[in-house]
């Protein structure tokens, strides 16, 4: 079984990703990691993340163990993997990672869970299950905000809900891959949904579409 899942930051589609991974026994890929690692090894270089001949090179040179750096799930290691992840050689490097994964997943796994921007449309076209999980930008920048206090980081509200309406801008008006749901995703919206909401809502919809 593949299940692909797509959405847009903050929506709450890592913590289903891992929540399906585990119930249905599957490997699990935050694919988003890939591209927050491009970003930070071009930022550690203090380049131009949007010089895409380095944002490339970064990509190319992408070694698993750089998806265990400490600083990826910060703010700044998001919004640099948004800006890399426009660049059409950066996608096209990290294409290939993604769909070996879900062909070939690791410890004899029977499937996986791919959680991103365009694996349904793009990585996994064929997927068995594609669900797009969204939330308004309000619920989504509140829950990064807490996110952030949560972890002791210093946050300014109306900072974070801007920083994300730019985030979802990048990703949708991009050429390459932009964030949309795939035809036949099933979408759901976690705007009034807590985690136990929305996994027992995507489990109902993956059962019923399997029986």
């Amino acid at each position: 079984m593949i299940i692909a899942i797509d959405g847009p930051a903050a929506a709450g589609k890592g913590t289903l990703a891992r929540r399906l991974a585990d119930h249905f026994g599957l490997a699990l890929l935050d694919t988003g990691l890939l591209y927050r690692a491009v970003g930070m090894a071009v930022a550690r270089q203090n380049a131009d993340l949007d010089d895409p001949g380095v944002a490339e090179a970064a990509a190319i040179a992408l070694k698993p163990q750089d998806l265990e750096a400490r600083d990826l799930r910060t703010d700044a290691a998001a919004d640099a993997a948004s800006r890399v992840s426009a660049v059409p050689g950066v996608r096209k490097a990290l294409l290939e990672f993604q769909r070996g994964f879900a062909a070939h997943p690791p410890d004899a796994k029977q499937g996986a869970v791919l959680d991103g921007r365009d694996i349904g449309t793009v990585v996994c076209p064929d997927a068995d299950v594609k669900l797009f999980i969204t939330a308004s930008a309000e619920v989504r920048a509140e829950r990064r905000y807490k996110e952030l206090l949560d972890r002791g980081l210093e946050a300014i509200h109306g900072r974070v809900l801007a920083d994300m309406k730019e985030r979802d801008a990048r990703d949708s008006d991009r050429a390459v891959s932009p964030l949309e749901p795939a035809k036949d995703a099933h979408q759901l919206d976690t705007s009034d949904l807590d985690a136990d909401q929305a996994f027992a809502a995507a489990l109902g919809f993956i059962n019923s579409a399997n029986t």
